[in-house]
């Protein structure tokens, strides 16, 4: 396959969506981002790539200038994968999602990591502060068509699964690990959460 093949196969770039690129946060984008509940975050460490998802109460990602995001990182495995990849690769990409909302808002920028205390107080939850929280410079913003969404029914809850169609996290943990769990039932994994969650 060759960049000339692609766009032989898919014809030109929609006028809309080449000029749709801007590169400061508008009303529409902050508006999004202040009830965004859930975003992606890409990184890289230049060679290879990970996505991590983010979630919080609506505005929990902060607009501090025309082209910075403040995004305050809360406890989770420890792995911070996100985190090590930004010190060696800044470069970052997020996806912004409102739920009942198709359409959402990309973000792609350089990112930097703080520890000033006076910055992760600013992000508290139940008087917990976040260890870190990531400045993100945006170079190119804009919003994304709702078809993805729509082809998967994301927000339609008819097309939910009645029951969970997978296993428990704490199953799948066991088996991928083969660390022994002395419970693997939902309503362990539920204990766990309520416990680990800020």
């Amino acid at each position: 396959m060759t960049p000339e093949r692609l766009r032989e196969l898919y014809g030109d770039v929609h006028e809309r969506a080449a000029a749709k690129v801007i590169t400061s946060f508008d009303d529409h984008c902050r508006q999004i981002i202040a009830h965004s509940t859930f975003l992606v975050l890409a990184t890289s460490d230049g060679h290879t790539l990970d996505v991590s998802p983010k979630g919080d109460p609506a505005g929990f990602v902060t607009v501090e200038s025309d082209t910075t995001l403040l995004l305050p990182d809360r406890p989770g495995n420890n792995r911070i994968d996100s985190l090590m990849n930004i010190l060696a690769h800044p470069q970052v990409a997020l996806l912004f999602l409102i739920p009942t909302v198709d359409e959402t808002l990309r973000v792609n920028g350089t990112a930097e990591i703080s520890e000033d205390p006076a910055l992760c107080e600013q992000f508290q939850v139940n008087g917990r502060s976040p260890k870190t929280v990531v400045r993100i410079n945006a170079d190119e913003i804009y919003t994304h068509c709702g078809k993805a969404p729509m082809r998967g029914g994301l927000w339609k809850p008819e097309t939910w699964p009645s029951q969970r169609p997978v296993a428990t996290l704490l199953e799948m943990l066991r088996d991928h690990t083969a660390i022994p769990q002395e419970r693997t039932d939902q309503e362990a994994v539920d204990d766990l959460y309520r416990n680990t969650l800020y």
